[in-house]
């Protein structure tokens, strides 16, 4: 009983992230921007990553604003360079990245979210490419920036936001689908390959949740009705539901998590 009392009384302290440095990709707005601001709110100097620059600063200097410490940085995360040149800059800005939280997603700046792509069988490369080269590619050109570090200093959190799409699959949304279902078996393995060096690597899963983007769709009442039918809660998600999950993964107190996907969905999908 001593022991249980002593865990819920420390949780305040596993939480806290004072000393640590997160970079959160697309951090400009929307789930990034909401992550942003709650690592830094727990005390993480938050480097926010945007495509685009003047979003990354905005953020950045709310959060400066509000009394946290950030800084904003553009990079493409699909580019090595762009990306390998972000993380030197952070290092030189903030100090190495203890966090990462892999968090561009859709396929770059322009695409709107709920935008439906062609059939798979009216499609070609070129049609796929982005939608991999973000929500994949991406994904490990950020971890692959980071994660020597964190080797080498043998402790780490990165955390990959999917979609529950990469879980379900969605019909007009196929190789979107499979983009994300890659990053989420491409954090399982990495999961295995780096506990031993004292870093998780886990990823969570989002149904809709209210962004920009999709903001111009819940202007049409019928549309509205329909998507927010789909969630047994009766809601979309706000950024801040998954900013929460994604700050206690990235906590001490999730310290014995890895390899593992936690769905934010309002119960959009309710499988294992």
């Amino acid at each position: 009983m001593s022991t249980d009392t002593q865990t819920v009384a420390s949780l305040p302290g596993l939480l806290d992230l004072s000393g640590k440095v997160a970079l959160v990709t697309g951090a400009g707005q929307g789930v990034g921007e909401a992550t942003a601001r709650m690592l830094a709110g727990q005390g993480a100097a938050v480097a926010v990553n945007d495509y685009v620059g003047d979003r990354a600063q905005q953020v950045a200097a709310a959060i400066g604003s509000d009394g946290g410490r950030a800084y904003g940085v553009k990079a493409d995360v699909t580019d090595e360079a762009s990306v390998a040149a972000m993380v030197a800059e952070i290092g030189r800005e903030l100090g190495p990245v203890d966090i990462l939280v892999n968090n561009a997603g859709n396929a770059g700046a322009e695409h709107n979210a709920l935008e439906p792509t062609p059939p798979f069988w009216e499609s070609s490369p070129a049609d796929w490419a982005p939608w991999i080269a973000v929500n994949y590619t991406g994904v490990m050109l950020a971890t692959r920036a980071v994660v020597d570090g964190m080797v080498e200093r043998r402790q780490g959190r990165i955390i990959t936001v999917i979609s529950d799409a990469g879980r379900v699959g969605e019909r007009d949304l196929v190789v979107y689908s499979g983009a994300k279902a890659g990053a989420a078996g491409f954090m399982r393995g990495l999961a295995k390959a780096v506990a031993r060096k004292g870093i998780t690597a886990n990823c969570v899963a989002l149904g809709g949740i209210r962004t920009p983007a999709i903001e111009p769709f819940l202007a049409d009442e019928q549309v509205a009705k329909r998507i927010t039918s789909a969630y047994p809660i009766g809601r979309l998600g706000e950024p801040s539901d998954p900013a929460a999950m994604i700050a206690f993964l990235a906590s001490d107190a999730a310290s014995w998590i890895t390899g593992q996907t936690y769905p934010v969905n309002g119960g959009y999908s309710v499988a294992l």
